[in-house]
């Protein structure tokens, strides 16, 4: 029988980095046998709930900043990925908590894809509690359900704990995989985590 393997991944909806590599993670779930286990990350966590602009966040001007957007279009552009050029970074706390409740709910997952869309496409503010509720609804979770778990903090100790595993491991920067002890850091090529999931024995899917 083969053995069971989890994959943490260490993950932010306002990290660019971490979208891209999400392509990567759906084809790692198709072509193994494994579980997959998102842990939200403190990225910009004194970010207000009205945004920082990215020129504060940085310290760069506009052509540092152009130039940075290019970078990444270019990527993106590899993996098939919509991608706009953003000014703001925006507070991601309550935008993880309902990812946390969603999780918990029939086909929730889907509003990790959702976050990342509405950030990095469509440039909204998914710190704020009105939009939130809006892309949980476009996911098909419960409107009414969602303001509560936002207004009652439901998954408050849910994320706490997420957080302090990240500093238990250790973690810097997103994404970061870690399984079976060893890990890998960053938008890595996807051959580099199939060399990860070879090393702590993953099986292949049949087909």
């Amino acid at each position: 029988m083969a053995k069971s393997i989890t994959l943490e991944i260490f993950t932010d909806y306002v990290c660019p980095w971490c979208y891209l590599g999400d392509n990567r993670v759906k084809q790692l779930n198709r072509d193994y046998n494994i579980k997959i286990e998102f842990v939200h990350f403190p990225l910009h966590s004194e970010t207000p709930s009205e945004g920082k602009s990215l020129a504060d966040l940085f310290g760069r001007g506009p052509e540092e900043l152009k130039a940075r957007h290019d970078q990444m279009q270019g990527l993106m552009d590899v993996e098939g990925l919509p991608y706009n050029q953003r000014s703001h970074t925006y507070n991601s706390r309550l935008a993880q908590e309902i990812g946390k409740w969603a999780e918990t709910q029939p086909s929730g997952e889907a509003i990790h894809d959702k976050f990342f869309e509405a950030y990095f496409v469509d440039r909204r503010n998914v710190g704020d509690v009105e939009v939130i509720v809006d892309i949980a609804k476009s996911a098909g979770l419960d409107e009414a359900e969602a303001r509560a778990v936002l207004a009652e903090r439901r998954f408050k100790d849910a994320v706490d704990a997420d957080w302090a595993k990240s500093r238990a491991y250790g973690v810097t920067g997103v994404p970061t995989f870690v399984t079976g002890g060893q890990r890998v850091v960053g938008a890595q090529p996807y051959e580099v985590l199939e060399q990860l999931m070879a090393s702590v024995g993953a099986e292949k899917r049949a087909g």
